[in-house]
C-alpha cells in the first residue's frame, strides 16, 4: 500500500463528534453538554461555524471570552476542536453597511438577508471583512491545544455557487482575459458567429443572465468555471491567513452526493490539508446506501494516493431541507456511519451535537435529539461511539486497491444540464450512479477518479456521459485500451471538446477511432416511449443510430425505427472498447459488468446477494479490516473469516451478517 500522507490526524484513533453551537446555549448546558460528550465517546467537535456576529460585533471590536471558555472546557476534557471559520454566515452590521455584498441571481434579483453565504465571491469588500475575523481568530488560537483542525467557511457555494451581479461579472472578464488572453481566441473558442455573437472587447461579455434560454454553450461553461474558481480564490485567501499564525491542518466542507456539481471539487481537493465532505441522504432515493457509497468512492478517488479523508456531515435522522423528512430506520444510524468509514472516512461527524430550539434548522435531528436521553437515537448514538472506539485500529489504513475506475467531471456535468440539449431532462448524475451500482452490487471494489487521475493501475475504466474532453485526456483514456486494459465509453461522452465545441465527424467524438463504431444521429426517446433489446432489457431516455466499423455488436434493438441495429458494441482490442449508445436499464448493465469482470478475473471482496456491501480496508504492514453491512431486512450468509473487531466474536469460514447489521472482521495476515 502507498506510504500514508504525513498531515497529522486532528484524533487519536476514528474522529467522532459533530457541530457544536454552544452560542446557542447558556453556560450551565456546556457543562451538560461535555459530560454527555464524554460518555458518548466524542473527541472532536466542530465550533464556531456561524458565530462572526458574536465574536466581532462590529468591525474591529472582537468578543472571544465566550470561545475561550468552550475551547478551555472541551481541552479539559479531552475534546479536540476542528475551529471554523465564522465567514458562512456574515454579521448584520456587514449586509446593512455593505448589502452589495449579497449575491445577485441569474434574474439580477438580489438575495436578502437571513439565508446562508450571503455573499458575492467576487467581492473585495466582503474579502477585507472576512480576512480580519479570521486573523484575529487565527492569531488568538493558532496555537491552542485544543485546535486540531481548521475549517474554512461552511459548504463554500451552498447558497453563492453562481453571482450574476456587476462585481462578479467584471471579475469574469479579467478571468477569461487571464484564459483566452485575447477576444479573439475567446470567440473562436465559443463560435460567437453564430447568431452574430461576436465580441470585440472582453467589456461586452456579461455573465449567462436570464433563466430557460439558449446561452453560449462556450461561455456558459466557462461561468460555471470562473465561479468555482472564484469561491476557491477565496478559500485560498482564509488559508493563507489560518497559516500565518498556525501550523494545524486547514479543510473545508465539500457537498459531494446525490448528482451535486456545485464546484469543481477534485481542484478544491488539491487545495486542502484533509479532504472533507457533507452527505445526506435523500428521502425519495430508493438506493440511498448506494448513493453514500458513491460519495465515499468519489472522495477517495480525489483524495492524496486514495488516502483518508473525513465525513464532516450527516445526520442521525431527518434533515430539515426536503419535502418531507424522513427519520432513520432502527439500526440505519449506525449502519450509514460505518459505510462512510468503510469507503475510506477515518470519522463520522454529525450536524448537530445538540438540536436548535430555533432559528431555521429547528427540526433538523442530531446526536442530542429534542427529547434528550431517554430515546433510540441517543441509545445509537452511544452505540456509534463505541464501534467506532473499537474500530481504532482502522484509522490510517487505506480502501483496498481498486481494479475498475469511473471517470467523472465537473465539468460535463454542468455542460450536460445547462442550456439546449437533445434531451434537457438528463442528469449527469444518472449514468454515473447506474454504473456505480452494477460494481457495487456485486461487491466489487470501485474508485470514482477526475478527469485527470493516473489510470495505469486499473484493469477496467468507465466512462459515463464524459460529454466535454480536450484531446489530451481523449487521448490518454483511449491508451488504457492500448495497455490492455476495459473501456466502457456511454452515450454523450467525447462528443464536445474543452470549450463545449461539438466534434464533427459523428459521436462520440473523441472516442470514435478506439471504439470501432460511431453514431449519425441521436434519437432520445419521448414520454412514455420504450425500445426493447435483444436481451429483454427495455431502454428509456436515449438511443442513437448506430454504425459500426471494425467493432462486434452486443446488443440489438428488437423493434421501433431501430430494430436490428447495435445498441451496444464492443471492439476486440486490449481488453475490448465497449460502446453503450443507450440508456440500459440496470439489469442488461449488470450482464456487462458481469462479463468484464469474469473476463478481467477481477476477484469480488465476497460474494454475496445485492444488500451485502463489502469493502476492506489494510494498513501498510498488511492487517486488514472487512466491512460488510447488510442493507437487507434479512439476515445474510457468506464465505468470510476473522474476528468481528465491533463485538469480539469470532467467524469463519462461514459468518452471518444480521439484517441492517454491521461485522467488521479483522482478518488474518497471511503467512
Amino acid at each position: 500500500m502507498p506510504t500514508a500522507p504525513t498531515v497529522p490526524w486532528p484524533t487519536d484513533g476514528l474522529s467522532f463528534g459533530g457541530d457544536y453551537s454552544p452560542e446557542q446555549w447558556p453556560r450551565e448546558v456546556w457543562h451538560e453538554d461535555v459530560r454527555l460528550m464524554r460518555e458518548a465517546g466524542v473527541n472532536l467537535v466542530t465550533v464556531g461555524v456561524f458565530s462572526w456576529a458574536l465574536l466581532e460585533r462590529s468591525p474591529g471590536v472582537f468578543t472571544f471570552d465566550w470561545l475561550d471558555e468552550v475551547l478551555d472546557l472541551l481541552h479539559e476534557n479531552g475534546i479536540a476542536v476542528d475551529l471554523a471559520t465564522p465567514t458562512a454566515a456574515p454579521p448584520n452590521w456587514l449586509l446593512t453597511a455593505h448589502p452589495e455584498i449579497l449575491p445577485v441571481d441569474a434574474t439580477e434579483r438580489r438575495e436578502r438577508p437571513g439565508g446562508r453565504l450571503g455573499w458575492c465571491a467576487a467581492s473585495e469588500t466582503f474579502r477585507e471583512h472576512a480576512l480580519r475575523i479570521v486573523g484575529a481568530l487565527a492569531e488568538r488560537y493558532g496555537e491552542h491545544p485544543a485546535v486540531r483542525l481548521w475549517h474554512v467557511s461552511n459548504e463554500l457555494g451552498g447558497g453563492n455557487a453562481r453571482c450574476y451581479c456587476e462585481v462578479s461579472a467584471a471579475d469574469f472578464r479579467d478571468w477569461l482575459a487571464d484564459r483566452y488572453g485575447d477576444v479573439d481566441a475567446a470567440n473562436s473558442a465559443w463560435g460567437t458567429a453564430f447568431w452574430g455573437h461576436t465580441y470585440t472587447s472582453f467589456d461586452e461579455v456579461s455573465p449567462p443572465r436570464g433563466v430557460g434560454g439558449a446561452p453560449n454553450p462556450g461561455l456558459a461553461l466557462d461561468f460555471e468555471r470562473y465561479s468555482s474558481d472564484a469561491l476557491l480564490r477565496h478559500l485560498d485567501a482564509e488559508t493563507a491567513v489560518i497559516e500565518q499564525h498556525s501550523a494545524v491542518p486547514v479543510t473545508t466542507n465539500f457537498m459531494v452526493g446525490a448528482g451535486s456539481q456545485v464546484v469543481d471539487y477534485a481542484e478544491w481537493a488539491r487545495h486542502v490539508a484533509i479532504p472533507a465532505n457533507d452527505h445526506y441522504t435523500l428521502v425519495d432515493d430508493p438506493r440511498r446506501e448506494q448513493d453514500l457509497a458513491l460519495a465515499g468512492d468519489r472522495m477517495r478517488g480525489m483524495t492524496r494516493d486514495r488516502g483518508s479523508w473525513l465525513l464532516m456531515e450527516h445526520s442521525t435522522g431527518g434533515p430539515s431541507w426536503q419535502q418531507r423528512n424522513r427519520a432513520k430506520d432502527p439500526s440505519e444510524l449506525v449502519r450509514n456511519a460505518l459505510a462512510h468509514v468503510a469507503h475510506g472516512s477515518d470519522g463520522a461527524l454529525f450536524f448537530q451535537w445538540r438540536a436548535s430550539t430555533a432559528g431555521a434548522e429547528q427540526f433538523h435531528s442530531a446526536m442530542l435529539p429534542h427529547a434528550g436521553t431517554r430515546t433510540r437515537v441517543w441509545r445509537e448514538v452511544l452505540a456509534l461511539g463505541r464501534a467506532l472506539r473499537a474500530l481504532g485500529p482502522v484509522q490510517g489504513s487505506r480502501v483496498e486497491a481498486a481494479r475498475v475506475a469511473i471517470v467523472v467531471d465537473e465539468a460535463s456535468g454542468w455542460a450536460l444540464q445547462s442550456g439546449l440539449k437533445p434531451h434537457r431532462g438528463l442528469r449527469y448524475a444518472t449514468e454515473v450512479r447506474a454504473w456505480h451500482r452494477a460494481f457495487h452490487d456485486r461487491q466489487v471494489t470501485t474508485d470514482v477518479v477526475p478527469l485527470d487521475a493516473d489510470l495505469d493501475a486499473y484493469d477496467v475504466v468507465v466512462l459515463p456521459t464524459l460529454l466535454i474532453v480536450d484531446d489530451a485526456a481523449a487521448a490518454r483514456l483511449a491508451a488504457v485500451v492500448e495497455r490492455g486494459a476495459t473501456l466502457v465509453v456511454t452515450y454523450l461522452s467525447g462528443v464536445a471538446d474543452e470549450t463545449a465545441r461539438i466534434r464533427s465527424g459523428g459521436y462520440p467524438g473523441a472516442f470514435r477511432q478506439v471504439l470501432g463504431a460511431w453514431s449519425e444521429e441521436f434519437t432520445p426517446l419521448q414520454v412514455g416511449e420504450t425500445r426493447t433489446l435483444d436481451d429483454g432489457g427495455v431502454v428509456i431516455d436515449w438511443a442513437e443510430s448506430v454504425v459500426v466499423d471494425d467493432a462486434e455488436t452486443v446488443l440489438r434493438h428488437t423493434d421501433g425505427p431501430l430494430a436490428g441495429t447495435p445498441a451496444v458494441t464492443r471492439r476486440p482490442v486490449g481488453g475490448g472498447a465497449w460502446y453503450v449508445s443507450v440508456r440500459l436499464p440496470d439489469q442488461s448493465i449488470r450482464r456487462i459488468v458481469d462479463r468484464i469482470v469474469e473476463e478481467r478475473g477481477i476477484a469480488r471482496t465476497v460474494t454475496a446477494p445485492p444488500g451485502l456491501e463489502a469493502v476492506r480496508r489494510v494498513r501498510d504492514d498488511g492487517s486488514a479490516f472487512l466491512f460488510l453491512l447488510n442493507h437487507t431486512d434479512g439476515d445474510v450468509g457468506l464465505s468470510a473469516a476473522g474476528t468481528d473487531l465491533l463485538d469480539g466474536s469470532v467467524h469463519g469460514p462461514e459468518t452471518v451478517v444480521p439484517a441492517g447489521r454491521v461485522r467488521v472482521l479483522r482478518e488474518e495476515r497471511a503467512s
